[in-house]
């Protein structure tokens, strides 16, 4: 199975855990509110019953002194009783600072009113008192809890997923920096040896067309290790020009692909664009959109090279008339192991955006893409040094 997919997969079931996780506990505080609301309701019907039974021993039909010693009882949930003329009788448990402010008690009779229906006192002498309440501190703060408690479970597992694949990403940087660097050392005793023998092949005056052609396969060899054992370091970038580095590597890659791959260069040859970049590392990026777009479109097809220059920007368009990539792919494309060959590690297209965004401060991306009609790669780069 394609690495890249495996991985999504991962990420796709952890995020799943989250959030069943984020709705059991918010399921199970639900209930846990619920229950300690039904308590407090019971807990003022109960206070409001004590107070009926008092009130038909009180012959007057006023509200005795025993009632708001009841009613004191309660020190969490805070409560207002109104008389039958809707005038506030007594209050407990409210801010003690504000409630000698003008309209405090008013208003929060108002957030009572609109939190619980009131408890209906039926007095001795027929006239009805209510108490109106609103939920204990208790029992805001538990409201609040689930979002809190989902909030905290989702940023763990979001920093422990970042923290995971830094780790990982900074151990796989390190094995790909050492086996590039062991690779261009390994390379170097066969090439300086190819070297040697090609300079026998001039000695001996052998056909020389064919002398070139392997002295270039041979210089390319060079070139090919030079790049992998800049891996790693910060290479040094110089104003080079561009165009001349653009035609250099599509001939050489021109010569050694299919006849049926048209390479349409639209731009002029004879154009001078300057901008600072690493010849060796770039041609590598020029090769490796290539190579991808002749894969693409099964070594037949049309390969297009544009040049768009803005004050500051110089933006390179490579496109081909492939099969094209869907869009929900176009970031996963640049990502390691993602790859629709049946062979090959997908590496290509990931280090093509290494080389771009960490050594040249630039961008690449897909612009464009159509099914069965091709695919745009572009890549942005200043003309200046920072």
């Amino acid at each position: 199975m394609n690495i890249i997919v495996i991985k999504h997969k991962w990420k796709f079931s952890l995020f799943i855990i989250a959030i069943l996780i984020a709705l059991g506990s918010l399921w199970y505080t639900t209930n846990l509110i619920g229950k300690v609301s039904g308590e407090e309701r019971k807990k003022i019907e109960l206070w409001a019953e004590a107070v009926r039974e008092l009130e038909e021993i009180n012959v007057d039909g006023q509200i005795s002194l025993i009632v708001y010693r009841i009613i004191g009882e309660n020190t969490t949930i805070p409560v207002i009783l109104v008389d039958n003329d809707n005038q506030i009788v007594t209050s407990e448990n409210l801010d003690s600072i504000k409630i000698k402010e003008p309209n405090y008690l008013e208003e929060q009779l108002k957030q009572m009113k609109a939190q619980h229906d009131p408890v209906v006192l039926t007095l001795a002498d027929g006239k009805h008192s209510y108490i109106y309440y609103k939920d204990s501190d208790l029992l805001t703060q538990l409201v609040f809890y689930p979002l809190f408690q989902t909030t905290v479970i989702l940023l763990f597992i979001l920093v422990s997923y970042f923290a995971f694949n830094s780790s990982r990403k900074s151990e796989q940087d390190r094995m790909w920096v050492g086996m590039s660097k062991e690779t261009a050392h390994q390379l170097g005793t066969p090439i300086s040896s190819l070297l040697a023998w090609v300079e026998l092949l001039k000695m001996r005056n052998e056909d020389p067309k064919m002398v070139v052609e392997v002295e270039k396969d041979v210089k390319r060899l060079e070139t090919i290790t030079n790049r992998f054992s800049k891996i790693g370091s910060s290479p040094s970038l110089q104003k080079e020009n561009l165009v001349e580095t653009l035609i250099h590597a599509t001939n050489y890659l021109q010569t050694r692909t299919s006849q049926k791959v048209i390479y349409n260069q639209a731009f002029s040859a004879g154009s001078l664009i300057k901008i600072p970049i690493n010849t060796p590392l770039f041609e590598w990026v020029i090769e490796n959109l290539w190579k991808n777009a002749v894969d693409a479109m099964g070594g037949n097809g049309t390969i297009k090279i544009s040049i768009i220059e803005t004050s500051q920007m110089v933006h390179i368009d490579f496109s081909d008339t492939g099969k094209g990539i869907p869009k929900s792919r176009f970031k996963a494309v640049f990502k390691p192991g993602f790859t629709t060959k049946k062979r090959g590690w997908g590496l290509g297209l990931s280090l093509t955006k290494r080389i771009i965004d960490f050594y040249h401060k630039g961008r690449i991306y897909v612009k464009s893409s159509e099914i069965n009609k091709g695919t745009t790669f572009r890549i942005s780069l200043n003309k200046e040094m920072d």
